[in-house]
């Protein structure tokens, strides 16, 4: 009775002891697939279907109370927006601070609002004047009215009044707009800070200031505008270069689909032309950075390093370090390195690594549709990022105008909510003559308000969910889709009309709930780390080493969980497709199944993955080359058609990430393919045994090759 519980493949490490399960016995009538099967995890369906119903409800919602325009255009003190079509600030499209100095206090880095008046103009002032100097010349002081509030227009007021009630700047110095904003000329000569040759300035009271205060108060106004300027200049070269970037991503298109055919007919002599291209690409590499390193030699600034020079926007600068071009030829040359060791100590398995994707192209020839399918995968999942971004968008944006008070002296009311209408009536002006209501964040003291954290925290988690459930819908559709070719005893007549289909229907009506188990349990766990890496983020400043620590063992915990939950998640899906049993049965018969065959699963299938990515990045190296030495005018022929670019990286990385997306998407059907027929291979190994009674459904020559390969050695 004992040995009815040992596993059936003896392990070549007798102190591996893992449950194995009880292998697949020999069934005459299993023919692959099952059609005649019922719906699973119902629960976990219509769980589903109450959830995406709620998130329906939360994106109505936001889009009812949100408005994006706050992103976009800037707003003054009152909250309204400058450059808005059909309000009065129309042709108005640039903010002006009264007093940019008043920038400087810390305020604007708790509330990003500073404690000044703001108005929007039609356009940044141009010359330097006072409103003490120009209220007695009748031009000047036309001049000035444009950056003065509408009610000083009306006002008969003396000049010290409407300085005192905050209706004038003070001041106006010459301004240049960034990011829709005014902010000072300022310019440095010979290492001195100065606003139209002048080191200092009179702030419209009498009293002389230096420049320099003038620059404090422009850099802590422009905290949060950095980005926005980086981002414009992103925009700017994404405008001149997108149509070199899609030809960029067509010819990807086309090498990877190009590749695949090919793949299909010479799967041999292509897995090795692609193994050498790699490592002739990664050479390549090699040589060009050691160029770029020895070309540098001798030349100023060169041998700064990468410490000292810190964060550039410009990616450009680096490129001028010997640093950076001997840390990529350091990174080439490990890589390098590490693949012709990997392809040196696995040269036997590649053999029947090889045999396996002949066998996945012929699946793949058999159903060409499947090619296709990751179009459709990406598109659900294009829909799923569209609607988490702009509902994030808009309830990031769905808060009321909060106004405060906000005061230069001591003021108990100071960082209070005031209401702009009645704020001139009301005791804060008589106890706090300076004090001004302003516009300081948008918020708001309402239910829906409160759990706007709430709502931003389920918008995340149910896109996890959702684009987890198209990526399963996805494999489990292509796994049942090869696994009736696999178990076709005449291949293909004995496969169904139409294999893909068929396994899209049976996924979508029997298993809906199955694979929104496995999307939930896989969302959970990211959702997770997200979490973890926000708090790490907060965490950065802390001095708590413990904190970090144990914060840095989560984060690498959670790190192994995803990837061992997608792992089992994919070979569960196949489990799904191939017999309509739940989740959690699915995820354990294929878990005991691959531990039954830990060996095979270790080694076989991790080379063919491994095979897999050479690929990719063959693909992604070459159009990439192809990318850089186009956007760096380095193509005599086309030397002169190239767009120019602030940051030439920008199209690079574009066309290198969606290279990578595109054929990964082509090799994903490989991918699948492969796992889904090594799968079902084991269990043909369990279930037959090669003879007339029990014949294996492998291929006549994976047979061969398997045991030519173990002959006199357990099967591995």
């Amino acid at each position: 009775m004992r040995r009815a519980f040992l596993p059936p493949q003896r392990s070549p490490w007798p102190f591996l002891f893992l449950p194995t399960g009880t292998p697949q016995k020999y069934d005459p009538t299993f023919k692959g697939p099952i059609y005649d099967r019922g719906c699973t995890d119902i629960v976990c369906c219509v769980l589903l279907v109450v959830a995406i119903v709620g998130y329906v409800v939360v994106g109505v919602v936001a889009w009812t109370h949100g408005d994006p325009r706050k992103v976009i255009h800037p707003t003054d003190s009152r909250g309204q927006f400058c450059g808005q079509q059909g309000t009065p600030n129309e042709k108005k499209p640039f903010l002006f601070y009264f007093d940019i100095v008043k920038c400087a206090s810390p305020l604007v880095l708790l509330e990003f609002q500073c404690p000044t008046t703001q108005i929007c103009v039609s356009k940044c002032p141009d010359r330097y004047m006072t409103y003490l100097t120009a209220h007695g010349n009748a031009a000047a002081l036309q001049y000035y009215r444009n950056f003065c509030t509408p009610e000083s227009k009306s006002s008969k007021k003396a000049p010290l009044e409407v300085l005192r009630d905050k209706e004038c700047p003070a001041m106006l110095i010459p301004s240049t707009p960034l990011a829709r904003r005014c902010f000072p000329a300022i310019q440095a000569k010979k290492g001195v800070i100065m606003v139209g040759n002048e080191t200092t300035y009179d702030d419209g009271h009498g009293r002389r200031r230096n420049v320099t205060e003038l620059l404090e108060g422009a850099k802590k106004a422009n905290v949060v505008l950095e980005t926005r300027q980086l981002a414009m200049k992103i925009f700017e070269d994404y405008t001149v270069s997108w149509y070199w970037i899609i030809i960029g991503l067509v010819i990807a298109m086309v090498a990877s689909l190009i590749f695949i055919v090919l793949l299909r007919f010479l799967a041999g002599v292509m897995v090795w032309v692609m193994i050498v291209m790699v490592i002739l690409v990664l050479g390549y590499g090699i040589f060009h950075c050691y160029m770029e390193y020895a070309k540098l030699k001798g030349e100023a600034g060169s041998d700064v390093s990468l410490a000292d020079l810190g964060f550039q926007t410009d990616l450009r600068v680096y490129l001028h370090l010997r640093q950076t071009w001997l840390a990529f030829l350091i990174i080439l040359c490990v890589l390098e390195l590490v693949i012709v060791l990997l392809l040196i100590f696995l040269r036997k398995r590649i053999l029947i690594a090889i045999a396996l994707i002949k066998e996945a192209s012929r699946a793949v020839g058999h159903i060409m549709s499947s090619l296709l399918f990751p179009l459709c995968t990406f598109f659900l999942l294009c829909l799923c990022i569209a609607y988490w971004a702009s509902t994030a968008v808009f309830l990031s944006t769905s808060n009321e105008a909060v106004y405060k008070v906000f005061n230069e002296s001591a003021c108990p009311f100071s960082g209070q909510t005031c209401r702009p209408e009645t704020f001139n009536t009301s005791n804060v002006t008589k106890l706090c003559p300076d004090a001004q209501c302003l516009f300081a964040f948008y918020g708001g003291e309402t239910a829906y308000h409160k759990y706007l954290i709430v709502l931003q925290f389920f918008n995340v988690f149910m896109f996890f969910w959702l684009a987890n459930f198209v990526i399963a819908l996805g494999q489990v559709t292509l796994a049942g889709a090869f696994a009736s070719y696999y178990w076709a005893f005449k291949k293909p007549d004995d496969m169904p009309a139409f294999p893909l289909f068929s396994a899209f229907g049976r996924a979508l009506r029997y298993h809906t709930g199955s694979l929104a188990f496995g999307s939930l349990v896989l969302a959970v766990v990211q959702v997770i780390r997200v979490t973890l890496e926000y708090l790490d983020h907060r965490l950065k400043a802390a001095e708590n080493k413990f904190a970090k620590f144990l914060l840095s063992c989560l984060k690498c915990c959670f790190w192994c969980l995803e990837k061992f939950i997608k792992f089992l998640n994919r070979n569960a899906y196949i489990m799904i497709a191939i017999y309509g049993t739940n989740f959690c049965t699915s995820a354990r018969n294929a878990f005991f199944l691959l531990m039954r065959n830990i060996i095979r699963v270790a080694v076989l299938d991790k080379v063919t993955d491994f095979l897999f990515f050479l690929g990719k990045l063959l693909i992604v190296g070459s159009v990439g080359i192809l990318a850089f030495f186009f956007f760096t005018h380095r193509i005599k022929l086309v030397q002169d058609t190239a767009p120019p670019l602030n940051y030439y990286w920008v199209p690079i990385l574009t066309v290198i990430v969606g290279s990578y997306l595109i054929a990964h998407g082509f090799f994903s059907v490989y991918g699948m393919c492969v796992d889904t027929l090594f799968l079902c291979f084991l269990e043909d190994l369990e279930r037959n045994d090669g003879s007339a009674e029990k014949p294996y459904f492998m291929s006549q020559n994976l047979r061969k090759l398997l045991k030519k390969t173990n002959k006199g050695q357990p099967d591995a």
